[in-house]
Formats: C-alpha cells, sequence, structure tokens
C-alpha cells in the first residue's frame, strides 16, 4: 500500500530555554511554547488511505464452473415416424408404391432416403440386380446412393431410411403382419403403406 507523507512537524526542545550567564543584561523572555499544529486537509486529488481489499471468496465445490452445464439431462425418446396409408387392391399396389416414389423424390428427398418392401412379387430392380449376386445386390444397399428394393423375406437386413415404402402386393397373410412392423422400425421419419386399408389397419391399428 503506497504511503502517504505527512507534513513536517518541529517539536520544542525538551530542555528547555538556555540560561544566560549572569552578565548584568536582563535574559530575554522565553517565547511560548506552540502547541499542537492543526493537521492540514488533504490535498485535492490526493487519494486518502486504501482500504485492505476483502478476502477472496472461495466458489463453493457444488457450484457450476463457468462454461459447465449441470447434470445431463436424458434425451427424449425419438418420435415415432408419420404413417401415411395409400389404399390400394393386391394388383396395383406395387404402381402406387412407384407413384409415391416419385413424388417423393420430385418433394427434394434424396434416393439414398427411400426404403422399398414388398410382400409379394419382388420389384422388378431387385429381381435385375440379384442376378448379377447377392454382394453386389447388398453392396448397392450398403453404398446407400439410391432407391432400395428389397422383399420382406430379407428385409431385416436392411439399415433404416427416412421414408420406407412398403407395397401390400400379396403374399401369405403373415408377410403383411411380419413386413408392417418391420418396416415401422426401419422409418426414420415417414411409413408410407400401399395396400387393403382394412388388412393395414388389423396389423397397425385402427388408428392408422
Amino acid at each position: 500500500m503506497p504511503l502517504i507523507p505527512e507534513e513536517p512537524q518541529i517539536h520544542e526542545s525538551a530542555q528547555g530555554p538556555r540560561a544566560t550567564p549572569a552578565t548584568g543584561r536582563t535574559a530575554p523572555t522565553p517565547r511560548p511554547v506552540p502547541g499542537p499544529r492543526p493537521v492540514a486537509p488533504s490535498r485535492p486529488g490526493r487519494p486518502g488511505p486504501l482500504r485492505p481489499a476483502p478476502p477472496v471468496q472461495r466458489t463453493p465445490r457444488d457450484a457450476a464452473k463457468p462454461g459447465q452445464s449441470g447434470p445431463a439431462v436424458p434425451a427424449a425418446a425419438a418420435a415415432a415416424p408419420q404413417i401415411q396409408l395409400i389404399p390400394a387392391a393386391v394388383e396395383s399396389a406395387l404402381d402406387k408404391a412407384e407413384e409415391a416414389v416419385d413424388l417423393l423424390l420430385e418433394s427434394g428427398r434424396a434416393p439414398g432416403d427411400v426404403l422399398v418392401i414388398t410382400t409379394g412379387a419382388q420389384h422388378p430392380w431387385a429381381d435385375h440386380e440379384l442376378s448379377f449376386g447377392e454382394a453386389s445386390y447388398w453392396a448397392q444397399h450398403d453404398a446407400g446412393d439410391d432407391v432400395f428394393y428389397a422383399d420382406a423375406a430379407v428385409a431385416s437386413r436392411a439399415v433404416t431410411r427416412a421414408v420406407v415404402v412398403v407395397a401390400v402386393n400379396g403374399g401369405p397373410d403373415t408377410a403383411a403382419a411380419t413386413a408392417l412392423p418391420l418396416a415401422l422400425s426401419r422409418a426414420g421419419a415417414l411409413l408410407i403403406v400401399c395396400g387393403d386399408p382394412q388388412r393395414i389397419n388389423s396389423v397397425l391399428g385402427a388408428g392408422v
């Protein structure tokens, strides 16, 4: 802390006035001892004595540090995909599915976002690609660059895509019962089902 210089003070000698030798001269009258001088007021612009700084407060151990968030809150469960039902007969279900895919692509969906599952006859694209072998067929699925068509019997191998389109175009009754719950689990945002509404509702529920 800087020290503040004080005004110099003059103190009278403690010995008192000196004795004058006896020479016939009268000793001078001693001057009165001046009282204490008033303390000079502080000059403008000069700070007074500085108070000591208060002790540093310690942060409690349980207090959150700057830049750190509190306990992580479990994220909410992912929302279930929307379900859209397109009524279609068994014979026209695959055509309706193709129309749905075309509308998705025209609306801006990337081809790799779409998975098409058939319960009856396979899509011609799947038949053609499987003619080159299953390795080549599934390699295209893994690449994720185009719409992928899969039979319900092997659709469990397909990974999740944003949109799944199901064509209930035949097959045994158990095919739809197996394919629809599987398709729902693979759809990230939207599930489109083309087929008989009564049959579909009996599997997915009356609220579809």
